[in-house]
């Protein structure tokens, strides 16, 4: 069994170096949106770190490794393609607006620092899941495999329909109610959330104990209470028309049946208009 302190140890050392490369390249480009598209790269990069000091080589390991990768690399893949030449993220706007020329330094702490933080303590499963070396794949593996897997079901297949549904000019104004944002708001945060709680799964059976559930309970969170569901809902529900209605009428988080009701929203031939803030959440309505 590798030695938990040299796993943890590898972790900060990467997040420390991934998060410094990345603020410098921010203060370069005038752009601290880069970190959103560094969040799932990095951890990527933790684990294989992880991997290499353990020199974990069983099933298991392998597993939770590829898992941690192709979730990460397709979320970083996605948000490069979005976001990449479409100026910085209105959030970290507002935040340079109000710090001026101090946001350099301050950004350093407040958003890389910050990230830098929740990353190590989100990625446990899959530092500490590297510590048997010889272990196998089982039952309980295989059970965090599939919750994975439907997670990132929710996750890709939700973007993809969001991101097909804007791309139709016809839909201009209009609310996306229709595929897996039917049953729920947030089908892409759904799906992540599920995502770390497969990996939690995967991670406690590999050595990581129950330390694997503290990341995928952070994560989840983050997700429903800080920076996901609930910041975007409250602003959809101010700028977007017919928000509010679609937020009475569709779960918030999990996936439910839809309430009675229809959703008011603009046709093709009636647009709605509305307030936009400078720019979007990278995966918002």
């Amino acid at each position: 069994m590798a030695d938990a302190t040299t796993v943890l140890a590898a972790a900060i050392v990467t997040i420390a170096c991934l998060m410094l490369a990345t603020w410098s390249v921010s203060l370069l480009r005038r752009d601290a949106s880069i970190v959103d598209i560094v969040w799932g790269l990095g951890f990527v990069l933790v684990a294989w770190a992880a991997k290499f000091v353990s020199g974990a080589s069983g099933a298991g390991n392998w597993l939770l490794l590829v898992m941690v990768t192709v979730w990460g690399l397709r979320l970083a893949g996605y948000l490069a393609k979005r976001n990449l030449g479409k100026g910085e993220d209105f959030r970290y706007r507002a935040m340079r607006r109000k710090h001026g020329e101090r946001f350099a330094i301050v950004s350093l702490y407040t958003v890389f620092g910050l990230q830098g933080a929740l990353m190590f303590i989100v990625s446990l499963p899959v530092t500490l899941g590297q510590r048997e070396t010889d272990s196998g794949a089982g039952f309980i593996a295989l059970l965090g495999f599939i919750v994975w897997a439907i997670g990132l079901y929710f996750e890709a297949v939700g973007d993809a329909q969001l991101a097909k549904f804007k791309r139709d000019p016809r839909n201009e104004g209009q609310i996306m109610d229709r595929g897996l944002w039917a049953l729920t708001r947030h089908p892409n945060y759904f799906g992540d959330s599920l995502v770390w709680w497969g990996l939690a799964i995967v991670g406690a059976s590999q050595g990581a104990g129950l330390w694997a559930f503290l990341g995928a309970l952070v994560m989840t969170v983050l997700l429903v209470r800080v920076s996901g569901a609930a910041m975007l809902d409250r602003l959809l529900a101010k700028r977007k028309p017919g928000y509010a209605e679609y937020m009475e009428r569709t779960s918030g988080f999990i996936p439910l049946p839809k309430r009675s009701g229809r959703v008011r929203s603009a046709r093709p031939d009636q647009p709605m208009r509305q307030r936009r803030p400078d720019r979007e959440s990278p995966r918002a309505q």
